[in-house]
């Protein structure tokens, strides 16, 4: 029996020398795991088919139920606070001082009116057709131009297709980079955030 046990240490060594011989650091090379051992699975519990109907049913109204909520909510905008009316004057006694009496407009008056707003936007489609018209003529001179200039010289052609860096001027004027402040306590990072959620 306690040759058994040497014989079983003995190989038990000679198994780790040899897997501890596997190991290198190079990617290359081989790497063994240690082996798991499996264990049988666990034995489901068969349930009531009526318990898990229930079950499934329950899942699925409250998932509707969620799904109702969102599209209610989903036709809702989001308020601006700038825009909204304070509640305070909402009050009656409030809304009757507030409230101006204005007269009805005459019929000459809203044809006037009327009249007015179709010459603006007469007006307004003229401006920008003949906007329109002006920068196709431009972009037509333009590439015109360069196929003339291009028939002439390529270099030249090249030259005038390039980008020129001066054409937005930027001037920046101060320090490159800043220098430290001393004994200054950076913060870590963590804010409260007090935004409003919809």
């Amino acid at each position: 029996m306690i040759r058994l046990f040497e014989r079983l240490v003995i190989k038990k060594e000679t198994m780790n020398t040899v897997r501890r011989s596997i190991f290198t650091n190079t990617p290359l090379s081989f790497q063994v795991t240690q082996i798991l051992c499996a264990e049988p699975l666990k034995k489901k519990k068969k349930l009531d088919p009526a318990i898990l109907r229930a079950r499934e049913e329950k899942k699925k109204r409250k998932l509707e139920k969620q799904i109702r909520r969102l599209e209610k909510n989903a036709r809702q905008l989001k308020p601006l606070d700038e825009c909204e009316v304070p509640e305070t004057l909402y009050k009656p006694e409030d809304m009757k001082i507030r409230t101006r009496q204005v007269a009805p407009m005459s019929e000459s008056e809203v044809d006037s009116r009327v009249r007015l707003m179709k010459d603006w936007a007469r007006h307004r489609q003229r401006q920008a057709l003949e906007d329109l018209k002006m920068i196709d003529r431009l972009a037509y001179s333009q590439a015109r131009a360069l196929d003339k200039l291009r028939q002439e010289s390529e270099e030249l052609y090249q030259e005038a297709i390039q980008i020129d860096p001066g054409f937005l001027p930027f001037k920046v004027k101060g320090p490159v980079v800043t220098p430290p402040i001393e004994n200054y306590d950076s913060p870590d990072g963590e804010y409260v955030d007090v935004s409003k959620k919809w």
